[in-house]
C-alpha cells in the first residue's frame, strides 16, 4: 500500500491567553476563515471554525501527515501572528498554552457542528469554563489531571 489514509475527527478547543486579549467580535468571521485557511495548508478539512471572543472551537479532519500536537501548535502560532498584524490592539495577542482534542465520530459529526455553529448562544449559559471541564469530564479526563478552575468553580465535583 503506497497512499495512507485516515478519516479521523477531532474538535479542538483552546482559549486566549488567561489575563490576556481577547478577539473583538466583529473580528471573529475572519479569523475563523484563516484558520481554516492554515488547517487546509496542513492538509487538513475544518469542517466548521468558531467560538467567543476568548476561545476558539475547530472540527478538523486531520492530516495523515502530521501528528496532534505539531498540527495544533502550528494553527495556533500561524494565528496568533496573523491576528497581531490584523489591528494594532492585538499587538499582545496569545493563545493559551494548552489545548483540548478530543475526537468525534462519523455519526456525531453533524451535531458537533451545530454545536461550534451556535456558540454564541451557548455561551449565553454557559461559562468556557464550565463548557470545558464539562468536555473534560465527559471525555473521562481523570479528576486529576483536571484544570484546577473546574474544581474551584464546582464544574467537577
Amino acid at each position: 500500500m503506497g497512499n495512507s489514509f485516515a478519516n479521523i475527527y477531532a474538535h479542538l478547543i483552546f482559549h486566549t491567553k488567561a489575563g490576556g486579549l481577547t478577539m473583538k467580535e466583529d473580528d471573529l468571521p475572519r479569523i475563523f476563515r484563516y484558520i481554516g485557511g492554515v488547517i487546509r495548508g496542513m492538509s487538513g478539512h475544518a469542517l466548521v471554525v468558531g467560538g467567543r471572543p476568548d476561545h476558539i472551537h475547530v472540527l478538523t479532519l486531520m492530516p495523515v501527515t502530521i501528528g496532534l500536537a505539531d498540527f495544533v501548535r502550528d494553527i495556533k502560532s500561524n494565528s496568533t501572528k496573523w491576528i497581531k498584524n490584523i489591528d494594532p490592539a492585538y499587538k499582545d495577542f496569545a493563545w493559551q498554552e494548552g489545548y483540548g482534542a478530543f475526537s468525534v465520530s462519523e455519526s456525531n459529526k453533524e451535531a458537533v457542528i451545530r454545536y461550534i455553529e451556535r456558540q454564541k448562544e451557548h455561551h449565553k449559559a454557559h461559562s468556557m469554563q464550565d463548557e470545558y471541564c464539562s468536555f473534560l469530564k465527559k471525555h473521562g479526563v481523570e479528576l486529576k489531571d483536571i484544570h484546577w478552575w473546574c474544581v474551584k468553580n464546582g464544574s467537577i465535583e
